[in-house]
């Protein structure tokens, strides 16, 4: 049953989780890189992982022999080197020949939207909420993932070059931070 409630709240949590705002800058990367993102594909792609996630997510873990640490481990690793692309000005993901759009789906869609940060949150979610409601959260976080998205160039000219660096740089070791405290959250479960 639907609670206004219970909705604000999984949709604040979920909405500091993505932190689709921060992202800003992590976004105009991968535009730069890859030429393109696709508001609409990268938000119904993460809209659709997150809903899947929500009702299937440990059963598919499962079905690999992988917990939910491992996966956010493993998460963590990605956003790590997306970091050190942002902090260190290097390349290290590499974009084939012919896939420009897959950028809007990987990394884009997932990790950096829908990644295990997310999906960590959903299965936490779903132990405290009604899955209705955190359906319905999922769904008005889609708002302002696409608004972002389909605005970026406009964010882009705004900040200019320069303040898109400065923005980056700064990020960039927020996301470091954020790679680093998932993976230590996670390996202890794992370790210990």
């Amino acid at each position: 049953m639907f609670d206004w409630k219970e909705i604000g709240s999984c949709f604040m949590v979920l909405f500091a989780v993505i932190d689709i705002i921060g992202s800003i800058p992590i976004i105009v990367k991968i535009k730069n890189t890859s030429g393109n993102i696709q508001p609409i594909t990268t938000t119904l792609v993460s809209f659709l992982l997150m809903v899947v996630f929500l009702f299937l997510g440990e059963r598919f873990l499962y079905l690999f022999g992988v917990d939910v640490n491992s996966f956010a481990v493993a998460g963590s690793f990605i956003l790590f080197f997306i970091a050190m692309e942002m902090v260190l000005g290097i390349k290290i993901f590499k974009q084939k020949e012919g896939t420009e759009g897959a950028a809007s789906i990987v990394p884009l869609a997932f990790p950096i939207i829908a990644g295990a940060g997310t999906f960590s949150t959903l299965i936490s979610l779903g132990a405290e909420y009604d899955r209705i409601n955190i359906l319905a959260a999922i769904a008005l976080n889609m708002l302002p993932i696409f608004i972002v998205l389909k605005l970026t160039n406009r964010i882009e000219r705004a900040l200019g070059v320069a303040g898109i660096n400065v923005v980056e740089k700064i990020f960039g070791i927020i996301l470091l931070a954020i790679a680093v405290k998932l993976f230590s959250n996670n390996i202890q479960h794992l370790l210990g």
